[in-house]
């Protein structure tokens, strides 16, 4: 069925080391006990793996906050259609970007005790947040992630969500 040159590479890869949806956040995987336990992160408390959760609802408020701008801002009609529907977007993509390339955190991530960092505990960048960012807002990358709960578009940088407090 393959070309014997991808023989080789092909038997080595197995389900359980790609993880995937299913596996969801916070479940028991064959990488770790628990979620973050593979990238080095504790259990619970601060600098833990953010739960579900908390990183919907910072979104959630992250979401309302551009939409009120792009209404006020930009004098957008609500229920609004066409390019115009775009607007909000287009707000929170310049909010994530600024706000997570320089602080680490949205005003959402803020209220609810949440960081954005790379993976080894780096700032993630102007440039890190603006293809997170990107690839978020394709949904799909965003609604896809592994045994430790990180989203395709946390993956592709190496960024991670910890819990502040």
């Amino acid at each position: 069925m393959f070309p014997a040159c991808y023989a080789g590479s092909l038997a080595r890869v197995d389900r359980k080391d790609i993880g995937g949806w299913l596996d969801g956040p916070g479940q028991l995987t064959q990488q770790g006990a628990y979620a973050g336990e593979r990238l080095g992160l504790p259990p619970e408390g601060p600098g833990a793996m953010a739960p579900l959760g908390r990183r919907v609802l910072a979104l959630l408020v992250d979401w309302l906050l551009c939409l009120t701008i792009a209404i006020g801002l930009f004098r957008m009609p609500i229920g609004a259609t066409g390019g115009q529907s775009f607007i909000p977007l287009a707000v929170l993509y310049v909010e994530y970007v600024l706000l997570v390339g320089t602080l680490g955190a949205t005003i959402g991530h803020r209220l609810l005790g949440l960081h954005v960092r790379r993976v080894d505990g780096g700032p993630v960048g102007l440039v890190g947040a603006a293809l997170r960012t990107f690839l978020m807002v394709l949904v799909i990358p965003a609604v896809v992630w592994d045994g430790d709960g990180r989203g395709l578009h946390d993956k592709a940088v190496g960024t991670v969500i910890v819990r502040t407090r």
